[in-house]
């Protein structure tokens, strides 16, 4: 069974930093490109961050740009979204996603979710 496990949210001030992981079972990270959604309250899904099976290549949201950065272990089955410069509209519901093949913006591409984790940016 495939579990995509997230951890690392929480509650921080605007201009804060918050590292999420993102721990992997029941499958081999290195065939999957990962990726990270967020789900603001009254919001649809939006993509966050992407990153391919060796991680040479990443792809971000524009408004993430120059402020998050994706990355994995491949041989700690992990991956991670690494948070900087919060702002309060960052707050979200964080999920990590996977999928066989290329990283995608696309919420369809993904094969396998966790359940989220709570990100909280307060002003």
């Amino acid at each position: 069974q495939v579990q995509l496990v997230e951890s690392g949210g929480g509650l921080v001030q605007a201009g804060g930093s918050l590292r999420l992981s993102c721990a992997a079972s029941g499958l081999t990270l290195s065939r999957y490109a990962m990726g990270w959604f967020r789900q603001a309250p009254g919001k649809e899904q939006e993509f966050v961050a992407a990153i391919s099976l060796s991680g040479s290549t990443t792809l971000y949201a524009d408004s993430m740009k120059g402020r998050f950065t994706i990355s994995r272990d491949n041989a700690k089955n992990t991956a991670f979204l690494q948070m900087n410069s919060l702002k309060p509209e960052d707050t979200a519901v964080y999920y990590c996603t996977a999928r066989g093949g290329w990283p995608s913006q696309s919420t369809g591409a993904y094969d396998y979710w966790g359940q989220g984790t709570q990100v909280t940016v307060s002003s």
